[in-house]
């Protein structure tokens, strides 16, 4: 079934790359850029031109659409997000297929100096023979998480065109803003309507994730005394200067993205603006428990503390608030849908493999607020990045089981 779906995912992961649709966290809106709309309104009018019911854009930035039911079982939701992330430059993707991977280095059309390597991608050398989608160089392409979304409107597709196949109800969500912490408004629980559910938002094929990092921000307000540098001895307090202490005092060493790895968290600074009369900094802390990740935020307060104590002049103001919380928590008290998905992949000849995920989905917020979502593979690689790349055959995996879990959901409601 898999070369049945290859050229439709194909042609819908590169349509789809192609709409610009960037989240903005310094947006108060929902979604928090207009341009999401664009790809929403097409997502919309495809599930209808396909025969889904219930189709909605929400007034929060959500396509909502059901696929009947042909036999009872629970209610099943699959998500995916169609924000790409706000770290490197989206826009303007003009995605490629390179068909029938050779094995060797794949390079960029509009970088030539961008080298896409199977030594330093171990993934990418099992990849021989596959048609493998990147962007052209200067953009990252958005696999993550249109991919997922090509997948879902396969699956969806393919389940309305064939009413033979048993399967409950089904509930297809297609959220905004995920990269951004934001893709699960209030509504979203009681719109979805499902007992449970899946976001398709993963990596290697195999992966089924049900444990999170737990997730806070901080946001640093240094305010220093401004007045002309030439009057300034002993009256100005540059806000600059104490910003950089800030950041050198906090422990670079051993509690950043670039030195951790596994199960380890950190505090990552994502952005320092201002002059020298006021700073804002901006970080993310993550750890994989409550205790270390509270553990982080004091760490910050008190880093704040000790750079305001050897200025009072100035003030330096932390807010610290949380995006999202380790899904396992709720989940390891209920394992049904993750024991389901690997049962799927094992139907599939796959083995399944379950790893912290070193983020966070749409699934952590979920998880939390009722629907218990665990994550599952897309083939996404170098996510947020120019080297993003993803296996065409990869997805049709991910396709086929989708399709898989709908009709062993419906098997276990015997």
């Amino acid at each position: 079934m898999q070369n049945n779906f290859a050229k439709e995912l194909e042609d819908r992961l590169v349509r789809y790359a192609a709409i610009d649709s960037q989240s903005d966290e310094d947006s108060a809106t929902s979604p928090s850029t207009d341009i999401q709309f664009d790809i929403l309104r097409v997502l919309e009018g495809e599930l209808k031109g396909i025969g889904a019911t219930d189709v909605q854009l929400t007034e929060y930035g959500t396509v909502l659409a059901t696929i009947p039911g042909t036999r009872a079982g629970p209610s099943v939701g699959f998500l995916a997000h169609v924000d790409t992330a706000p770290q490197f430059n989206a826009t303007g993707v003009k995605p490629r297929v390179v068909r029938g991977y050779n094995g060797g280095d794949i390079t960029f059309p509009d970088d030539p100096a961008l080298v896409l390597s199977p030594e330093a991608y171990p993934y990418l050398a099992t990849k021989q023979g596959h048609d493998i989608i990147t962007a052209s160089g200067t953009t990252l392409l958005g696999a993550d998480d249109k991919a997922g979304v090509s997948i879902l409107m396969t699956a969806a597709r393919h389940l309305l065109a064939h009413p033979e196949i048993p399967h409950g109800p089904i509930r297809i969500a297609f959220t905004p803003d995920e990269e951004i912490g934001r893709g699960v408004a209030k509504a979203l629980p009681a719109d979805l309507g499902a007992d449970f559910a899946y976001t398709f938002d993963g990596g290697k094929v195999g992966e089924i994730e049900f444990e999170t990092f737990s997730a806070d921000a901080a946001e640093i307000t240094v305010t220093g005394v401004s007045i002309h540098p030439g009057f300034a001895k002993d009256k100005m307090v540059n806000a600059i200067h104490l910003a950089a202490k800030i950041i050198q005092t906090l422990p670079q060493a051993t509690m950043t993205p670039e030195v951790t790895d596994g199960v380890e968290g950190f505090i990552h600074a994502t952005e320092m603006t201002g002059g020298s009369s006021e700073m804002k900094i901006k970080l993310i802390l993550r750890d994989f428990e409550r205790d270390g990740l509270a553990a982080k935020g004091d760490l910050v307060r008190q880093v704040c503390a000790a750079v305001q104590a050897t200025e009072p002049r100035a003030s330096i103001t932390c807010d610290i608030h949380p995006q999202y919380r380790n899904m396992r928590y709720w989940l390891e008290e209920d394992m049904t849908p993750v024991d389901l998905a690997r049962d799927a992949c094992r139907k599939l000849g796959i083995d399944p493999v379950s790893v912290p995920i070193r983020g966070g989905t749409d699934g952590s917020r979920l998880t939390e607020m009722g629907v218990p979502t665990p994550n599952l593979f897309t083939g996404m690689q170098n996510i947020h990045g120019p080297l993003e790349w993803i296996s065409v055959q990869d997805m049709a995996v991910a396709t086929e089981l989708c399709l898989t879990l709908a009709e062993l959901a419906a098997k276990e409601a015997k």
